[in-house]
């Protein structure tokens, strides 16, 4: 396949993260609409007249061009889509939080179209609410869901019986809720029937449903993402003590 071939033109995309290449030049990690993460080389970014200079920011909408036939391919344009307003204060850190997430469990090259929504979407609510846990959680369900790790919450997993709001389960990794009786050994993260119930519905309101459903969410991405901890996560802690 020649390298014209592999051009791509006028891309939706956002930058999740860059990190400087040599002397003039950054990596960018890039997520697109049609094409998922790509990593790209912008060749003399960082000299003062580079057309590139300014554009390559995270949370703003962008057209990206590229070719090449490596897995680096070379950005040759980028154009400001504008019509976002990014986030800011602690929505930014959030935003910073999604692209960590996005950058550590999607593999390159693999396209998510309907996350490139939720995404956008996300962005778009963190840069107008306060209220931002609503906003991470519904993110990171659907992200587990579009890797195929989909959050079982309707449903426990040995009976199939529909989730009783004044129960106890154990949500195990991989399986989903466990009813916890007295005879049996939980195995994963306890949690109230209620809390996955509302977690289904999208209902924050409620604060113990706001705690354990924090912890359910990093338990279960905690097994995705390794030992490797995430940076933002620590960096939103320090803030909320403060």
């Amino acid at each position: 396949m020649t390298a014209d071939k592999q051009r791509q033109e006028a891309q939706p995309a956002f930058v999740l993260h860059t990190y400087p290449y040599r002397e003039t030049s950054l990596i960018v990690e890039a997520f697109t609409r049609n094409f998922g993460r790509v990593p790209l080389i912008a060749k003399g970014a960082k000299r003062p007249k580079s057309a590139l200079r300014g554009l390559l920011l995270a949370f703003q909408p962008l057209q990206l061009s590229w070719g090449g036939k490596s897995e680096l391919r070379t950005l040759y344009k980028a154009e400001w889509q504008g019509g976002q307003m990014p986030p800011h204060g602690t929505g930014l850190i959030c935003g910073f939080y999604l692209n960590e997430l996005l950058v550590r469990l999607l593999h390159r090259n693999d396209p998510h179209e309907q996350l490139f929504v939720y995404y956008r979407e996300a962005l778009a609510a963190l840069s107008v609410q306060k209220d931002y846990i609503p906003i991470l959680r519904c993110f990171e369900q659907r992200l587990l869901q579009e890797l195929g790790y989909a959050v079982m919450l309707k449903h426990e997993v040995a009976s199939g019986k529909p989730i009783d709001p004044n129960k106890y389960y154990s949500y195990e990794i991989e399986r989903g809720p466990v009813e916890l009786n007295g005879s049996s050994q939980a195995e994963g993260l306890p949690v109230r029937g209620k809390t996955l119930l509302d977690m289904e519905q999208g209902d924050y309101s409620d604060i113990l449903t706001r705690q354990q459903s924090k912890h359910l969410m990093r338990y279960i991405l905690n097994h995705y993402l390794g030992e490797q901890p995430l940076h933002t996560r620590q960096l939103l802690k320090d803030l909320q003590q403060l």
